[in-house]
């Protein structure tokens, strides 16, 4: 039995999906219908937690990689940068060299656990959001998403990680995928955020 643990921000939670409970979700029902058909136990927590960035990350990853560390193997998730890099007071919230330092310390506390570890990219925004500051005070541009997963691809060659490329499979039709808020998903979204990250988790089932 091995345990796949999906740390995020709220759109790992799967925030705005009131019909399927977000891709994690998703996949943890497909895990599940395999198990009863015959094949191997993979365990899905969806430990997402909506507005967190990679400090949050830092301070809740090593007690609960140690919560739920299966002996047969974990398979670990890590999708943060969506709030990290939105400007808040002229700032970001975390800049990219923190970003990095953060994602790369994430990783090593991480490998104490798990082999097998995969970034997960930033979505696309809406285009009506791009470079907008939006009622919360935060404002995100693709400049910057670009920017961050650019860092993430980065760290995946230099650790040999496995990057999950949600943003090429959003791009080119954002507009109908996301939801009206422009950041996170709708139901369309999350079933082909769900569709892309399924070969994945076949491997282990």
């Amino acid at each position: 039995m091995r345990y796949g643990l999906f740390f995020g921000d709220s759109i790992t939670y799967g925030e705005y999906d009131g019909v399927f409970g977000g891709w994690v979700d998703i996949l943890k029902r497909y895990a599940l219908q395999k198990y009863n058909e015959g094949s191997n136990e993979l365990i899905i927590y969806n430990l997402g937690i909506g507005g967190e960035t990679t400090e949050g990350l830092l301070k809740r990853i090593p007690y609960e990689m140690a919560a739920r560390n299966s002996p047969e193997g974990n398979i670990v998730f890590i999708g943060y940068g969506a709030n990290d890099l939105a400007v808040k007071e002229g700032t970001h919230l975390i800049n990219p060299e923190q970003f990095k330092a953060n994602i790369l310390t994430a990783v090593e506390q991480t490998k104490q656990y798990a082999q097998d570890i995969y970034l997960v990219s930033i979505l696309p925004i809406s285009k009506n959001i791009d470079g907008v500051m939006v009622a919360s005070g935060k404002l995100r541009s693709t400049e910057e998403i670009l920017k961050y997963n650019e860092i993430l691809k980065e760290i995946c060659i230099e650790k040999s990680l496995n990057y999950v490329d949600f943003y090429s499979g959003f791009v080119d039709d954002k507009e109908i995928l996301l939801s009206k808020d422009g950041v996170h998903p709708n139901e369309k979204g999350y079933g082909v955020m769900a569709e892309i990250a399924l070969p994945v988790i076949e491997k282990y089932l």
